[in-house]
């Protein structure tokens, strides 16, 4: 699983989990220029870098093409925490430290996430 790069890349994946069905370039570029202004050959480098990490997949709309993520921010999440797990030498480890950084909403949170993941597989 590849991470977002910097900060434009964050920025259009934002855009494309928000959008209900895919965006052209020249839709991206409008919906960033609310917080920032960047070049149409900019946006198009950027998301077609997104395309080569398989986080976007393009079709092509007459001369241009749209663009959507290939998978929801939740399921991005979990697979970059997965990769992180994979990573560590001692998982048990891994699961305090990471445990230990979270809020107590979030330990609540994945209690609950881990009794449901329970009962699906019985």
């Amino acid at each position: 699983m590849r991470d977002i790069g910097g900060e434009l890349e964050a920025a259009i994946m934002n855009c494309l989990w928000a959008a209900t069905s895919p965006l052209s370039v020249r839709e991206l570029r409008e919906q960033l220029a609310t917080n920032r202004r960047s070049a149409y050959n900019t946006v198009q480098t950027v998301v077609e870098n997104l395309c080569r990490k398989d986080l976007v997949t393009r079709e092509r709309d007459g001369r241009a093409f749209r663009y959507q993520a290939t998978m929801s921010r939740a399921e991005h999440s979990a697979a970059l925490m997965a990769t992180a797990l994979a990573g560590g030498d001692d998982t048990d480890a891994v699961f305090l430290r990471f445990v230990d950084r979270i809020s107590s909403d979030d330990v609540d949170a994945l209690r609950k996430a881990l009794r449901k993941a329970k009962r699906a597989k019985h």
